[in-house]
């Protein structure tokens, strides 16, 4: 600002722009003091500004004029060029939005991530007010304040070297239209002024009303106006929330010239009364004289002064969490009114002395140098906007951001980041991008597979690459590379299972060992697919008997029996269960061998290989040894001749024997259970199952034991009549 060696420098011009008038306060700080060396006070003629908003540009204008130059006049030679001004609350909007943040491993919190967190917060909470106000009017940030920080969901005061899973924060953002700030900056300019500092009428006022070290307190600030009642909460250090009412002093000037039939600037008059005065004569409209005595003003506007108060009080408590505060603080001309300040601590639950008109008490570090000033509430907020200036010197500055020009509010702490959501770029085009996720079920358990995480925004400030968080100024180029996606997520199945496991058949009284098999959506597997969001996958202890035969590369037999009951090609074989069979087509080859009159022993030898030649690489024939042979199909091999021959043997003499026979009928007890077997000419161990009921199909124990006599026997085993049958499944 311009020199003047009267004064110590920086010397303050403070410009308070109200619905009824303008105050300029021109002040200097000289350690914890401030020095007012100029005051001035310019009341609109006409409703220029309505509820803190100005509807007339040039006329404010011109009223800036004169209140400046009523300035220049206490300051002999000076000439006021840049100003500090306030936004009312009419216009403010605030939001809680929620930060949080969530690390890939465990990791350290620095102030780098803390910022970021608040960045988050204060980007949500912009989405959240633009969704609740449903306008496409643009807002500017003006300032937040963080609520309370979480590490890992859980409350903590301050996050910094923690190390966390995820941290979060509550952070409270105030913002501005654009329209209400460039108007307040056009009606500037026009008085040929520059705006130094802007900030928020509310802040202005708490910082002469609520000093930092009540801030701990929860206290309510309310500054009551001629257009608006803004209101400002405290509580552990910080403001925790903003509101707006607007409903104040013009509302009970209203009343009156309404009630008294006078015009807006006598009815301010009658509002004015002292309580100590006896009357006030005053003219109506049509020039009729009246006496009114000060009670009766008061008994007039109560209702008025009743539904502010109350108004007032449900917006303190509801920005408080639905709490009623400690305390409350009234500032402004409209709260003078009296009876005012009781009728609110009423509606907060409060006793009187806890809700109190703060004026001269507040105000014992400011020196008032102007004739005729004294110490009122009405110079709270003006000496606020002034001190504000060394508190947080701000303004509106430009940046260009990938070619193009981006307004920002300077609060002294801009970072790249501000410049970035400015410009329209999201958070997920800030930082990195997982890859889609991949989800499926395993055996009925969902899994998840996180995507890849992606690169970050990469930044170039003035040909410089830097982080997110450097600090920017005016007239700064930036360039920014957007992040971007990383790698889907992906997954093999023999990655994420054990298909390396094998499972156990005995088929024929051998071990078949097979690898296991895996389903995906109801489709057989192999151990390479590659896993879809979505998947069912299923790890399965079975083989269909189909599955079985195919993988030991063989057809299925006529009739197959699976722990001694028949099977049909989708029965299921789970581990060690018996699978057995005597294919009918040898049994119709032996009975054609036998009927054939004797020949050389070399065509017999011919027909004995042609029949029993174990097909690929599995012996299909019951060992008649009954001894169980552990390999798998690879290893297996076919049997000597000899042992062909010895089996061949076996049926001939078994096809020969029962060929001319009828049906018998044989009792055997089974378990000690009688029954008896029709229909045949002989009966093996697995006809017992025709007649006697045993579950087959669930595996109760880990070996089935079969005997006949009390001797081991197997599936077809021969059974004569009167046998004692044991059968059970043994732990």
């Amino acid at each position: 600002m311009a020199t003047l060696t009267k004064y110590p420098e920086p010397l303050v011009f403070g410009l308070d722009i109200g619905t009824r008038s303008i105050v300029g306060t021109v002040g200097y700080q000289e350690g914890k003091q401030f020095h007012i060396v100029a005051q001035a006070v310019r009341f609109h003629d006409t409703r220029a500004m309505l509820d803190g908003q100005i509807h007339d540009i040039h006329k404010i204008g011109e009223e800036i004029i004169e209140v400046k130059e009523q300035l220049e006049s206490q300051l002999p030679g000076r000439k006021l060029k840049e100003v500090c001004i306030a936004a009312a609350g009419r216009v403010l909007k605030t939001a809680v939005g929620k930060g949080y943040y969530e690390f890939q491993d465990t990791t350290v919190v620095t102030q780098e991530y803390i910022h970021s967190l608040e960045m988050i917060g204060v980007e949500t909470a912009h989405e959240q007010m633009m969704q609740e106000n449903d306008t496409d009017v643009k807002f500017f940030c003006v300032g937040y304040t963080v609520i309370r920080y979480y590490l890992n969901e859980y409350e903590i005061g301050n996050l910094e070297g923690h190390k966390a899973h995820n941290i979060g924060a509550d952070v409270l953002a105030t913002f501005l239209p654009e329209e209400v700030v460039d108007g307040l900056y056009a009606a500037v300019a026009l008085a040929g002024l520059e705006v130094s500092n802007l900030t928020l009428e509310p802040i202005a006022a708490i910082q002469v009303a609520i000093p930092e070290n009540f801030r701990l307190l929860n206290i309510a600030l309310i500054d009551v106006g001629a257009g608006t009642s803004d209101i400002c909460i405290t509580k552990d250090g910080s403001i925790i929330g903003y509101g707006m009412l607007p409903k104040a002093g013009d509302e009970i000037t209203e009343r009156l010239l309404k009630e008294y039939l006078v015009d807006f600037d006598t009815a301010e008059k009658i509002k004015l009364i002292g309580p100590k005065r006896k009357s006030l004569t005053y003219k109506d409209i049509m020039g009729i004289s009246h006496k009114i005595t000060p009670q009766e003003v008061y008994e007039t506007v109560d209702s008025v002064v009743e539904d502010i108060t109350s108004k007032i009080a449900e917006q303190i408590i509801e920005l408080n969490g639905d709490h009623p505060v400690s305390a409350a603080f009234v500032v402004g001309g409209g709260g003078k009114i009296p009876g005012f300040t009781q009728k609110l601590a009423t509606h907060l639950d409060l006793p009187e002395e806890r809700v109190a008109l703060r004026g001269e008490e507040v105000l014992g570090f400011v020196d008032i140098q102007v004739e005729g000033v004294k110490k009122d509430p009405l110079l709270v907020t003006p000496i606020g906007i002034c001190l504000n200036f060394y508190n947080q010197k701000n303004q509106f500055i430009f940046v260009n951001v990938n070619g193009n020009r981006v307004k920002l509010y300077d609060n002294d702490k801009l970072t790249v980041f501000d410049a970035a959501l400015a410009y329209g770029l999201s958070n997920e085009d800030v930082f990195p991008k997982r890859g889609q996720d991949l989800t499926y079920t395993l055996n009925g358990k969902q899994r998840f597979v996180r995507g890849e995480q992606g690169e970050p925004a990469k930044i170039v400030l003035n040909s410089k690459e830097v982080g997110m968080n450097h600090e920017i100024q005016a007239s700064d180029q930036i360039v920014i590379t957007p992040s971007t996606v990383g790698e889907a997520a992906s997954a093999v199945l023999r990655d994420v299972a054990h298909m390396d496991d094998t499972i156990t058949f005995i088929v024929n009284d051998r071990e078949i060992i097979c690898p296991r098999l895996a389903s995906v959506n109801g489709t057989l597997v192999s151990e390479f697919y590659e896993i879809n969001d979505g998947d069912h996958v299923e790890i399965l202890n079975y083989y269909t008997l189909s599955q079985l035969m195919q993988f030991m590369d063989i057809e299925t037999p006529h009739e197959v029996f699976v722990n001694g009951a028949r099977a049909g090609a989708d029965t299921k074989v789970y581990e060690n269960f018996n699978v057995a069979w005597i294919d009918r087509e040898d049994i119709y080859k032996a009975e054609r061998f036998v009927t054939v009159e004797k020949q050389e022993a070399d065509s017999v030898e011919e027909t004995i290989e042609e029949h029993d030649t174990v097909q690929s690489d599995v012996q299909q024939i019951p060992n008649p040894s009954g001894k169980v042979m552990t390999e798998t199909v690879e290893d297996m091999v076919p049997v000597t001749g000899q042992q062909d021959k010895t089996l061949v043997d076996e049926w001939i003499e078994q096809v020969d024997a029962n060929k001319n026979q009828e049906p018998i009928q044989m009792k055997v007890t089974v378990n000690g259970t009688p029954v008896t077997l029709t229909g045949k000419r002989n009966y093996v161990f697995v006809d017992i199952f025709d007649k006697y009921p045993f579950d087959l199909k669930s595996v109760k124990g880990t070996t089935l034991v079969q005997k006949i006599d009390g001797k081991e026997a197997e599936h077809f085993s021969a059974l004569h009549n009167g046998a004692a049958i044991e059968l059970y499944w043994k732990e």
